[in-house]
């Protein structure tokens, strides 16, 4: 099978595919621990010129404190490709990162009104 040089690879309302295995060069696993509710902070120690341009992105997100969930929606990548990401990031000393350390009651009430208040807002 052959394939055109000339024709592109874009989905018109996602712009370019990229798979995400090549955003992590194929990596599945972060070097850092963390959980989608962990927070990151950039350190201010590495600039976005020293790294690649999806660190950058990421780097980027992380100026105030943003969840590993967040910066996964705002890349519009999947979890583990962000958790692969900010844990390079982590690594080179350019993201402080500070794990959840209790998890919220899901059953508490005030903690649901206030999602589904965010929701709500959101939609």
């Amino acid at each position: 099978m052959t394939y055109s040089t000339d024709e592109t690879w874009v989905d018109d309302a996602a712009g370019p595919l990229v798979r995400p295995y090549t955003v992590s060069n194929g990596r599945t696993k972060p070097s850092a621990k963390m959980d989608l509710l962990s927070m990151v902070k950039s350190t201010g120690a590495v600039t976005q010129n020293e790294i690649g341009m999806d660190h950058a992105q990421a780097l980027d997100v992380c100026a105030d404190p943003v969840s590993v969930a967040e910066v996964s929606a705002m890349l519009c990548l999947p979890a583990m490709v962000t958790k692969v990401l900010l844990s390079d990031l982590v690594e080179c000393g350019a993201l402080m990162l500070k794990e959840q350390t209790e998890a919220p009651d899901a059953k508490d009430r005030d903690l649901l009104e206030a999602v589904l208040n965010g929701l709500q807002r959101r939609l």
